[in-house]
């Protein structure tokens, strides 16, 4: 039996993961496809699903680190060339943007200052966007080489501002963001790749509207297991934690990676049926703790989707079953006179079929797993619905999850 690894649970850095041995899932086949071309990209995902993991793989390739991609997919194509660029990587999601309105120039400014610290830049101007492209510039002058930007949970100052109250923060934040990422057209020639995280686009508020050259990688086929881990990648990876599972359950092998399968696996991200992909979050702390519960709820319903859905009297049982278009279920409408497409884009729905409309795809939509309808219809609905609701909205709620 090979050598049990601990699982990095909470840990989004690839270098510590690697050389501290832990469960690494190989996504470095990604990197590799990805960092062939220069480019512009954006992913979303449910939070949770590995993408500030991924991000960190990517600065780690781009640093140069290659001893720490020994044995990994990438390391076996002999045309990958190992160089080091300088990299500047924001992560935009531990931030509280709720409070005031000065919150996210003062993160974007931290980070700005440490660059400019480290480059010996001296700043001329407030203007956040003017500071970016100055940096930028500045270091292709000095390094002679290109950089690579990687920006994580963009649009998080975003989403913590939905909604009637705080509509004035999230147009100024709004305007702030769009002055600063379209640095990223204007700086063209500086750049060497770029990478965007996020739940949504944000299409409908003109954030991405400066940077047409951003290519959106999210319902991409070839990039559907971009993040989560797929059945083979369970199988093979994590075959001595299902055994001890198993056991720890009191169940037979084939039981368990049953029970795994309903309760944790069923996102998909293209209209190819492709491999479904697990909740990583999930998969992992069922592994580590060796019993099955509601891991990914159980890290917290983002308060602004309660209050959307109730705001806006959403009715539940419509959900399941919702049919989109691409172009509907990635944007989003910050009067949301839609819920589905934050719901999808938040890992509470998923694509189950997909078809044509003329020339359009248009997307089924469905509760990923087990895990998701359960928390769906037992945690969100009492803070959805008042507490003197009748026990049949209660049970129409719960049938359209089952």
């Amino acid at each position: 039996m090979s050598e049990h690894k601990e699982y990095p649970i909470g840990i989004q850095s690839f270098e510590k993961i690697i050389r501290n041995n832990f469960l690494y899932v190989d996504k470095t086949e990604f990197v590799y496809r990805l960092a062939k071309k220069s480019g512009y990209y954006f992913l979303s995902r449910p939070r949770r699903f590995g993408k500030s993991l991924f991000l960190s793989t990517l600065e780690a390739f781009f640093l140069g680190k290659r001893e720490l991609f020994k044995g990994l997919a990438i390391d076996g194509h002999e045309d990958v060339e190992w160089q080091e660029y300088p990299v500047l990587h924001l992560d935009l999601n531990a931030q509280d943007y709720t409070q005031d309105d000065e919150s996210l120039y003062a993160q974007i400014d931290s980070y700005l200052r440490e660059w400019e610290t480290i480059y010996g830049v001296e700043p001329q101007v407030p203007d956040l966007g003017i500071r970016f492209a100055t940096v930028i510039k500045s270091i292709w002058k000095q390094t002679g080489r290109q950089v690579v930007i990687l920006i994580d949970e963009y649009d998080k100052p975003l989403l913590q501002n939905l909604g009637k109250e705080r509509s004035e923060r999230l147009n100024r934040f709004r305007d702030m963001l769009k002055g600063f990422y379209g640095v990223l057209k204007s700086c063209d020639p500086y750049i060497r790749f770029a990478f965007l995280t996020g739940v949504t686009k944000f299409g409908k508020v003109s954030v991405f509207s400066d940077l047409n050259n951003l290519r959106d990688i999210t319902l991409e086929p070839a990039y559907n297991s971009i993040c989560g881990i797929t059945e083979s990648e369970l199988m093979s990876d994590m075959s001595e934690g299902i055994e001890r599972l198993a056991e720890s359950e009191g169940m037979t092998r084939e039981e368990t990676c049953g029970m795994l399968k309903r309760k944790y696996d069923g996102y998909r991200f293209s209209e190819r049926k492709t491999e479904g992909i697990y909740n990583p979050f999930s998969l992992l702390s069922v592994m580590e703790s060796e019993r099955f519960a509601d891991y990914w709820f159980m890290t917290g319903t983002p308060t602004m989707l309660v209050e959307l859905l109730r705001d806006h009297q959403v009715n539940l049982s419509t959900i399941e079953g919702s049919v989109r278009t691409e172009s509907e279920l990635l944007g989003l409408d910050p009067a949301f006179k839609d819920p589905i497409p934050l719901l999808f884009q938040s890992g509470y729905l998923t694509i189950k079929d997909a078809g044509r409309e003329g020339r359009r795809t248009v997307y089924k939509l469905g509760f990923p797993n087990e895990e998701v309808a359960d928390a769906f219809a037992e945690a969100l609905f009492p803070f959805y619905v008042n507490r003197d609701e009748s026990a049949e909205n209660v049970r129409v709620v719960t049938e359209c999850v089952e």
